[in-house]
């Protein structure tokens, strides 16, 4: 019954991390460029009894082990904003953004300018270019992102006079997995893992617009319902091998001396 116990923890303990998970992607069903996880779970064989009487496989018993999570990285649906500065990227890739914490990658792309005239992200991170922050100045007007992530602005009052403020570093990964999060929707490279430019025929920026967060809430809703109920089943399932050993113990104690 010892044996049944533990395996049931085992279980209840990878259910609730799957919640937590679910829970997550939930909470983040409105977050810009937000990207669901899932948790993956395997078995874990421990040998158990060790009595000769017992068979081989008798001897094995089975636990659910936690074995990692997975990021879904599909894209989410666009939604145009209007905004100027506002950029969803169709197709593969991630913008690269400069934090205290060192380079980190996201989907988000809702932008804005600081006091230094710098396009940043709305947590202040510096969205970069091939060649590094990209500034723009007090009299630029009539902003421009191209489709390959070029910046054009109209100097001044000038009506014929186009200057590029530089271009939207966009980068993928050979293993998105073995990115991490670090953050609501920004990702943080493995150590060793180098980003790879993204060539133009593989993304189009789309401005004006935003990626929402790929998160399906009616499945996620779905999932948590079955999570919550097998969480049940298997406290009920330990609550009656609780009472089974209590009522064997009471048993044994009636037996006249």
């Amino acid at each position: 019954m010892e044996n049944a116990l533990l395996i049931g923890l085992s279980r209840q303990t990878a259910l609730q991390r799957e919640l937590d998970v679910v829970a997550n992607n939930i909470a983040n069903v409105n977050t810009t460029g937000f990207k669901a996880d899932g948790a993956v779970f395997s078995e874990y064989l421990q040998s158990g009894a060790s009595a000769e009487a017992f068979s081989a496989a008798g001897r094995r018993m089975s636990f659910v082990q936690d074995s990692m999570s997975w990021h879904d990285m599909s894209q989410g649906t666009v939604q145009q904003t209007g905004a100027p500065l506002d950029v969803a990227i169709d197709g593969e890739g991630m913008l690269v953004v400069q934090t205290a914490r060192g380079e980190r990658y996201t989907r988000n792309g809702a932008l804005q300018l600081n006091n230094a005239g710098e396009l940043v992200t709305l947590s202040g991170d510096k969205v970069l270019s091939e060649s590094g922050p990209i500034v723009l100045q007090l009299t630029d007007r009539d902003i421009e992102i191209t489709r390959n992530g070029t910046i054009k602005v109209r100097e001044g009052n000038s009506l014929n006079t186009d200057s590029t403020r530089g271009k939207l570093r966009l980068v993928t990964f050979a293993s998105p997995q073995q990115l991490r999060k670090d953050g609501a929707s920004t990702f943080a490279a493995a150590d060793g893992a180098q980003p790879i430019p993204v060539p133009d025929a593989n993304a189009r920026v789309l401005q004006g617009s935003i990626e929402k967060s790929n998160v399906r809430p009616v499945v996620e809703m779905a999932r948590m319902i079955e999570l919550t109920r097998a969480y049940t089943q298997v406290a009920t399932a330990l609550q009656q091998q609780g009472d089974m050993r209590k009522n064997a113990i009471q048993q044994l104690a009636d037996v006249p001396a």
